[in-house]
Parts: C-alpha cells; structure tokens; sequence
C-alpha cells in the first residue's frame, strides 16, 4: 500500500512538472487553467470553477467562477466545441467586465457567467478565457452536460435538410436567427442544430445587436429587450402618440450603432396610418425619435408641389403603402422604404425629398406623372422588384431585395396590380441617380422553383456570402432557409414547417455567434 501511494505521488508530481513546462496547471474544477507567464496576474489567480446551473432552456447555462481574483478579471470568453462531424464554426463569445456588470452577472469575488448556444441533450466542451489588465489569461474547462429540449412548436427541432453543408464549403457565417411568430427568435446553426430560443412572447418586429434583441410590438408603442442570457425587460422608451401607436414588420439598422429604423401604424394628419411610416429612434435615449419619415405626408406634400392630385394614391385607412423594411444608405445620406404594394423609394434623410422610385412600371403608381418622373428603370434588362422584402446595401454599394413577385393587393378597384410572377428571386442593383437608371448586377431565382408570395428577406454575410428566407414556400406551409456562396452556388438547404402564413421564419438574418463581443 505504501509503495502504491508513492508511486501515485511521484505520478502526480510528475504530471504537475509536465504541465509547469506548458504553463498549465490542475484547477479544482476538474480542468485546466492556462497562464501567459511566471508571475502574470493569471497565474496567481485564485479563481476556479465552483458549479453550474441550467438556463431557462437547455441552450443556456450559467457557470459560476469564484476567488478573490475574480475582482480583477477584465473580461471573459467562452468557446463551445462544435460537435464530431459537424461544419459550423465554435461558438465564440467574449464577454467585457462591463457587460457582466450591467447584466447583474459579477459579485465582489465571483462571476455568473452566461454560456449560450450550447448544444441540447449533450455533454458539451466549453472552454473559458479569463483575461487581466496585465494581458495574461487563465483558462478553464468545463463540461457541459444538458438536457434534451422539448419543442413546443415541433418546428425548429425537426428541420427537413434537402441539402446540408458539406466541409470545405466556405461561407462568411454559421449562425442565423430565424424571426418567428411562434415565439423568441430562434438560433439555427448551419448544420441544421437549433442552438438558442427561450420562452417568450411572439413578436413581429425585431432587431439584434450586441448580445440582445430589441423587440417591438404589433399592438403598443412598447419596446422590450431580450438578452442570450434568457433574460428580459420593456424599455421606458416613449414615442409619440398617437402617431406611432404600434410596431410593424422590421426593425432594421439606423444611420449609428445606437438607433434603429422601426415601421409604425398609428395616425397621422391624414387620419389613420396603416404601415406607412418609418422613425429612426435611440431606445434608451429621451427623447427616443431622432426622424420621423411618414410616407403619406412625404408623399403627398411632393405630389401636389408636382401638379398632382394625392388624394387618389394616398388613401388614409387603407392598406395602400404596406411597409416591411428599411434602410438607411450612407452613401448619400437618405434611407430607402420598400412599399410591398408599389415600389421601393429613397428619400433624401434630412430635407425628406424624394430621390427616386423603383418598382413594377405596370403598377397603379405609375399612372400618376409625379411619381413616373422620378422612376428609375432598367438599363439592361432584368426584373423589377415586386412585392419585395428586406431592402438592403451590400457592401458594394448594391440595393438588394428579395423579389416576392406578388401584384398589388390594396389598389383601388380597377386600377392596374401589375405584374404577379410564379417565383420569388433576390436581385441585387446598381443605381446611378444621376442617369435614373439601376442595372441588376446578379440574380438567384434557385431555377424558379420556389414562390414565397410574402414575407421572405436576403441578407449579405461577410465574405460575400448570402442567407435567403423563402418564408412561404409550398403554398404557404414551408419557410426554405439557403444559404449561398460568394458565388451564388447553393451551400445548405433547410426546410422547416410553417403553421401559418410567415409563422416559422417571417424574416432571416445572420449572426456572429463565432465572434461576438458583448460590451
């Protein structure tokens, strides 16, 4: 007995000096703690992994970090091993000190740090980065074993993968959120594994950024926020009523990080305001509206400077406009609308005129000489936005839509709807205002086999890359989520049930889960 106890010593002595040599050490937890250099502020440090607790769902957990040391700690990171046989990138978060600290997240010698995109039903391998003021680092390991998770829709556990990403296909993310009316926004992975959802109230309008959505809603001016942490709260925002009595559609990014572009219906001098009206706001500022653009008085006050009668387009109480996206441009310092019922429309963003208009020439917009003086048209063939979602500049300058290729619904009786195709498509333009001319520069219509006749979006990820919803495929009752390259070639292919019209994944967007800061 006395031979075998020395023998374990010397063993453990010996596993201590190989470690020294790699300037690793056993932490109490059960993992290793890592330091840059003898006498670094990670090596003295105490701190050591003392439990973990599970989230509201299985995606989530927080792990407790405690010593004295924890009071120096500048910021931590985790990383999320991607499973055996899988593509998607680690999940990769760093958190600063003074997000922790917002977030109620750090004590006087511990730290609760929120883990997010774990994988469901798993033992998953986490690795934790503690960084120091003197640049050092101390890691940790901390296996992660969660429960299966339950899908109360029996939608994102259960994607149909009619084409999955193989190894060696390059694509500039592997996260994306899928907008939902059956719920939270929903984290998918590119391998098809749902990563990150929690309980929530279903909300149309949404928007991300630095670790928590921003939620609008469809029946109060109410803006609320909901962290990866599972975490959530209404904001004090006020808006001015009864001009923006409710959120509608999206809530895209604003001229700065601070401020959003948010859709509204309310009413306005006109009387009631159905979907056309679009305010840059600031969420936690006071006052919370930095511009207000209502398309019927912007559009009104430019038709008549223009010899026309307004009445006839601008119709109060009616559906007439149907707003869904916006984006601000700052190229030229303007924002572009997209009216699903005519046209998409950049207005200048400080004197609110109008720039130019793009859309379906047959439509009823185009019967009224005003709006024809500023339409743009195609210089060398290629198809007009209509009933388009998501506008957006890619990072060449490019306005990008997806094309729906549904008429006009709301016309007056009568008057032309234009065009109704039997396939959706994304098209991405450039516009040269000078000449009132835009030439698609690229198209994907997936060999126009696909019609998604509402709701839908297309996104530009890094390297060029691309993530396209066709939110109603299959008559209504699939939500096909592709992924493309920087080559328009097909790199994934998910299929997901839809219960209701625009229900399962209404809008799509990448996200960062591979190199997020949260500050």
């Amino acid at each position: 007995m006395l031979k075998s106890a020395e023998t374990l010593l010397r063993i453990g002595l010996a596993l201590s000096l190989s470690l020294a040599m790699f300037g690793c050490s056993l932490s109490p937890a059960g993992g290793y703690s890592s330091q840059n250099s003898n006498g670094s502020e990670a090596q003295q440090s105490d701190i050591v992994i003392s439990g973990s607790t599970p989230g509201v769902t299985p995606f989530i957990a927080s792990v407790q970090l405690t010593g004295q040391s924890a009071r120096n700690v500048g910021s931590v990171a985790f990383t999320i091993a991607p499973k055996p046989n899988t593509v998607s990138s680690p999940v990769n978060v760093t958190w600063t000190r003074a997000a922790l600290a917002a977030g109620g997240h750090i004590q006087t010698n511990s730290i609760n740090l929120p883990v997010f995109g774990l994988y469901d039903g798993y033992q998953n391998e986490v690795t934790l980065r503690l960084k120091f003021p003197d640049g050092s680092v101390q890691r940790l390991q901390d296996p992660i074993t969660t429960e299966p998770y339950s899908d109360p829709t029996g939608v994102y556990s259960n994607p149909t993968i009619l084409k999955a990403r193989a190894p060696g296909y390059r694509l500039g993310f592997s996260f994306f959120i899928l907008k939902s009316q059956l719920g939270s926004p929903v984290i998918v992975d590119t391998d098809g594994e749902l990563r990150w959802v929690v309980p929530a109230i279903p909300t149309f309008a949404v928007h991300f950024s630095n670790g928590q959505f921003l939620s609008g809603s469809g029946d109060s001016p109410i803006l609320s926020q909901l962290s990866l942490d599972g975490t959530g709260s209404a904001l004090p925002t006020a808006l001015p009523q009864p001009l923006m009595q409710a959120f509608t559609h999206n809530i895209d990014p604003g001229s700065s990080p601070a401020s959003v572009l948010a859709e509204f219906t309310g009413i306005d001098d006109f009387g009631s305001s159905i979907g056309d009206i679009v305010a840059e706001i600031s969420p936690t500022a006071n006052p919370a509206v930095i511009q207000t653009f209502d398309l019927a008085n912007i559009l009104t006050s430019y038709m008549q400077k223009n010899g026309d009668d307004p009445s006839a387009f601008v119709r109060p109480g009616t559906d007439w406009f149907h707003i869904n996206a916006s984006v601000y441009d700052p190229g030229d310092n303007s924002v572009i609308v997209s009216s699903r019922e005519n046209f998409l429309i950049k207005i200048d963003y400080q004197t609110k005129d109008v720039i130019w208009i793009f859309g379906d020439p047959t439509k009823y917009w185009y019967t009224f000489p005003s709006l024809r003086a500023k339409a743009l048209a195609l210089d060398a063939g290629g198809d007009y936005p209509v009933g388009q979602h998501a506008v957006s500049i890619t990072s060449q300058g490019y306005v990008m839509v997806f094309n729906d290729g549904l008429g006009s619904e709301n016309q007056p009786s009568g008057e032309p709807a234009g065009i109704t195709r039997t396939y959706s498509e994304v098209n991405a333009y450039a516009v040269n205002s000078a000449a009132m001319t835009a030439h698609q520069v690229w198209s994907f219509d997936y060999g126009q086999s696909i019609y998604s006749p509402i709701c839908g979006s297309i996104y530009e990820a890094p390297r060029k890359t691309y993530l396209i919803d066709f939110a109603t495929a299959a008559n209504f009752e699939q939500a096909r989520l592709v992924g493309l390259d920087s080559n328009h070639n097909v790199v994934f292919d998910f299929q997901y049930q839809s219960p209701e019209p625009c229900s399962a994944a209404w809008n799509a967007i990448e996200i960062n889960l591979d190199n997020m800061e949260i500050n």
